[in-house]
């Protein structure tokens, strides 16, 4: 899960002598700040943009049948939009009849309650395993195990750090893992850019690479009108070679660095001495720490198992249970409180673990909140599908494997104004899932194509605290990382889109 708020540069003092402090450095805006305005100023545009409609059939935009329309509401209804938007993006209802939303209609749910939830829930789940110590201890065990292997173990740690990217959006939690990696790697003869890049490139790239990433793909999906298994092939075989490459590429400067120290990124210091003499600790598990990550493990499978559509991959010895966020929500609810009690924390630990939990995870709830009340403005405005009628003109033409890597291109600029994914996901998804319905593509590309672009920016981006708050524990200097990640990006940059255009071309 990507972190929605910025880490702030501490304001400067003045000196003893009297002297003016210095100016305060710009800080990029949080995700909410930056929502907030976008919410105002797509209200303001819908007394600009003209109403418009499309014919639909099951749920989907008919092409050719887009027409202009007039909107009956005045401007105090459309004041009452903007000020109940938070509130419709929660719990609106569209009312069957007008189709307009509003929170006391009678019709079809288009609020975001139960991904609102399901956020919580998965918060609570991460916090009581992360209270427990197991994942910290199960990465130190393994870390013990291959140590005489160095080249595996790099190896093994960044495809851990990918798994829980693909996984959950592992994202503010690899903070927690700066201060192991860092003496762990300077021992093996790494530098602390090493230790960074395990981490970070590892679970960000699995983030890039999401399969069933609730954050993102969950979101996404949702949003989307599809299902969080759909395409999911593909992004499994993204994940896969993505993680590999991004592994090699680590390798290959681990591998440098040890056969010439002088060509490190990151010299070593007295102090990193000092950590290299100190490590070798041992790691062991207890008994409890080993049940709490077999559970742990066996939460984000089942997961993956009752979101995937067996049937429609021709799977039939495996039942399609068609889970959506009210099953989900339910099912990390319910590990939490085992993971709890197993893991030691007792009742009173498990719950202030939950309650914990669910505040760190809040945050983003509350984007994907105000992201959804932004589309129903659109919504209530009638001009959403106005919108899509431009953007269908703009891409009319282009054929299916263009049209795929133009979505990706489309996401980039939008992925680093709004960097929380799930943020980004309820804003866009909404407008460019239909074009795929024109463009004759699954809406589940145009989902791979958005969170593969918000994972490629929220590599360096400095608007995440992920990024800028793990290199300030790794004491690493962003130029630094900026110099060791371009090479890497632009291949990233080249597979996602060729990943895309072929899935597009074949499918």
């Amino acid at each position: 899960m990507s972190l929605d708020t910025p880490p702030v540069a501490p304001e400067p003092a003045a000196d003893n002598a009297g002297t003016a402090p210095a100016k305060r450095r710009f800080t990029f805006p949080s995700a909410f700040t930056v929502l907030i305005a976008v919410t105002v100023a797509v209200w303001a545009l819908t007394f600009v943009v003209p109403a418009g409609r499309y014919d639909t059939k099951d749920g989907s935009p008919v092409p050719g049948t887009y027409r202009p329309v007039e909107v009956t509401t005045g401007f105090r209804e459309r004041l009452g939009d903007l000020f109940l938007s938070p509130v419709n993006g929660l719990y609106g209802v569209t009312d069957t009849q007008s189709g307009l939303t509003a929170p006391g209609a009678t019709g079809t749910f288009a609020g975001a309650a139960g991904v609102f939830l399901f956020i919580l829930a998965v918060g609570a789940f991460i916090t009581v395993t992360m209270r427990t110590g197991a994942l910290t201890a199960g990465v130190a065990r393994l870390a013990q195990r291959l140590r005489h292997h160095r080249a595996v173990l790099l190896v093994v740690l960044m495809a851990v750090f990918s798994l829980g990217g693909t996984t959950y959006g592992m994202a503010e939690e690899t903070l927690g893992f700066y201060g192991l990696m860092i003496p762990l790697m300077l021992g093996l003869g790494y530098d602390r850019m090493v230790a960074a890049t395990v981490v970070m490139v590892g679970a960000g790239v699995g983030t890039l690479a999401s399969t069933v990433n609730p954050f993102a793909t969950g979101v996404a999906s949702d949003s989307a009108g599809i299902g969080t298994g759909d395409g999911i092939l593909l992004r499994l075989t993204m994940w896969a070679c993505l993680t590999a490459l991004a592994a090699a590429y680590v390798l290959r400067y681990a591998r440098r660095i040890t056969a010439d120290p002088t060509r490190s990124l990151t010299p070593l210091t007295e102090d990193d001495h000092r950590l290299q003499a100190e490590s070798g600790g041992q790691a062991d598990l207890t008994s409890r720490q080993r049940i709490v990550l077999g559970l742990f493990a066996a939460t984000f499978l089942f997961m993956i198992f009752a979101v995937v559509p067996w049937a429609d991959l021709h799977i039939t010895f495996l039942p399609t249970l068609g889970w959506y966020f009210p099953e989900l929500a339910a099912l990390f609810i319910v590990a939490a409180i085992l993971v709890g009690l197993l893991g030691g924390l007792r009742e009173k630990g498990t719950v202030e673990a939950v309650t914990a939990g669910a505040g760190d995870f809040i945050g983003a709830a509350m984007i994907v909140m105000l992201a959804r009340g932004v589309t129903v403005i659109m919504n209530n405005a009638r001009v959403t599908d106005t919108i899509l009628d431009a953007l269908h003109e703009a891409v009319s033409g282009t054929s299916s494997s263009a049209f795929a890597v133009l979505m990706f291109g489309v996401n980039l600029p939008l992925a680093f104004f709004v960097p929380s994914s799930s943020g980004h996901a309820a804003l866009a998804m909404p407008i460019l899932a239909p074009l795929a319905d024109f463009a004759g593509v699954s809406r589940a590309l145009v989902v791979t194509a958005y969170q593969s672009a918000s994972g490629w920016v929220n590599l360096i981006t400095p608007t995440s605290a992920v990024v800028m708050g793990g290199l300030a524990l790794a004491k690493v200097r962003y130029d630094q990382y900026l110099r060791f990640m371009a090479p890497l990006m632009g291949m990233l940059l080249v597979a996602v889109a060729g990943f895309l255009a072929f899935d597009a071309a074949v499918s």
